[in-house]
């Protein structure tokens, strides 16, 4: 792992409808060491669909990145892991083993494999003998309904795990409720393989709290990184970014939604100008604004305005 990473590793966690191209690309220009793809269901993958293909696709400048992926049973697993050995330019595969949301257990994916242990095993370890990637890694959660992380975790490394990361949550605890960073330590000094810790990063100082407190290997940041893509580069810096970074941040997110989605870039991006005007006066006004926007002119001048830019 050290040719491939510089520990800590602050890394972006994979988040359904967000950490799409265009933030991935502003998140890595603003500090994050590993980026990975939305969660794509590897049913999906198998079908080979246009629009899941698209989704694969990596920016220029995410490296290392890795492809996060669903899988209920070892063959669907291993039929995705063979479509995506097939893509040079992705370095890592990810398997979600901690999706709370009812389709994913009704499914059997996600947060459900940590309900089947002799399934699950047989999952990583088929796609650590698949892949041709340069790593593998996995992102859990703590159990089920109850607290069994340790076990799970080391089952997850004995099956062939490369990196592990950890969300501090149950399954049935969805986002709500205290992170248990004291289950996530206990993880960490359990195995030898790295492991990141997740759940509630929302600063540097969080995260360097959590660090210092579980002695893990990194953090990985979901929606901490939500209306606040540069907190990667506070967590490196220490200290809060300027104002006017910020502004330009917001906008080199607007360009990329443009340049990547087109028209449909500027209607996608409204929710996250919902987060980033958090806090400032007049931001109802505001929204209401962008809400009836299509046009990214338009878009860009009520930005500029409300923002001072």
């Amino acid at each position: 792992m050290q040719d491939i990473f510089k520990f800590p590793i602050i890394a972006l966690a994979p988040l359904a409808g967000y950490t799409d191209l265009p933030f991935r690309k502003v998140v890595k220009k603003y500090g994050a060491d590993w980026s990975l793809s939305e969660m794509i269901n590897a049913n999906a993958i198998n079908f080979k669909n246009e629009k899941t293909l698209k989704m694969l696709t990596k920016n220029k400048n995410e490296t290392p990145y890795s492809v996060q992926i669903a899988a209920q049973n070892p063959e669907i697993a291993k039929k995705a892991v063979e479509i995506l050995n097939e893509y040079d330019f992705i370095d890592g595969i990810d398997l979600n083993v901690g999706c709370p949301v009812k389709k994913a257990i009704k499914s059997g994916y996600g947060g459900n494999l940590l309900n089947e242990p002799e399934n699950l095993a047989q999952i990583i370890e088929t796609i650590a003998r698949t892949h041709n990637k340069k790593f593998f890694s996995v992102k859990m959660r703590i159990g089920f309904d109850e607290i069994n992380g340790c076990e799970r975790a080391k089952l997850i490394e004995q099956s062939g795990a490369d990196i592990l990361t950890v969300h501090g949550r149950t399954v049935k605890q969805l986002y709500t409720g205290e992170t248990n960073y004291e289950e996530i330590a206990k993880i960490k000094s359990s195995l030898k393989i790295p492991v990141l810790a997740n759940g509630n990063i929302d600063s540097y100082k969080k995260a360097k709290w959590v660090l210092d407190y579980t002695k893990c290997d990194g953090v990985m940041i979901g929606r901490g990184a939500i209306g606040k893509p540069w907190v990667f580069k506070e967590i490196k810096e220490q200290k809060s970014i300027s104002e006017d970074e910020k502004k330009e941040v917001i906008l080199e997110h607007l360009n990329a939604m443009y340049e990547w989605y087109g028209n449909f870039g500027i209607i996608l991006f409204r929710k996250h100008l919902h987060t980033y005007s958090k806090g400032y006066d007049k931001a109802s006004e505001f929204r209401d604004k962008v809400n009836k926007t299509e046009n990214y002119d338009e878009m860009l001048e009520i930005i500029q305005g409300f923002f001072n830019v």
